[in-house]
């Protein structure tokens, strides 16, 4: 194949240090093609707000429990105490 002997990337030829994918080599292609699609795979994604786009739920507001309780609680009333029979005389 004649396209063997051509390199995946080229360097630009406008005078910066940058390479881009070459279209002549069969990677350079399929990659050219995997970038395309990948990007606007995640251009629809974005603009449909799904995937990874996707907003958070919107949480409810804080509401707190009614108030159906009486203060103090019945388990912490004071009970009286027994009187001892000594202290009593007959």
């Amino acid at each position: 194949m004649r396209h063997d002997d051509e390199p995946v990337f080229k360097r630009s030829r406008w005078g910066t240090n940058r390479y881009y994918y070459n279209p002549r080599n069969p990677v350079g292609l399929a990659l050219i093609v995997i970038t395309l699609i990948f990007t606007a795979t995640m251009m629809i994604l974005m603009t449909n707000r799904a995937g990874p786009f996707k907003p958070e739920p919107a949480t409810p507001p804080w509401n707190p429990p009614p108030y159906t309780y009486s203060w103090p609680p019945p388990s912490s009333t004071p009970t009286p105490w027994p009187t001892s029979p000594a202290t009593h005389s007959p």
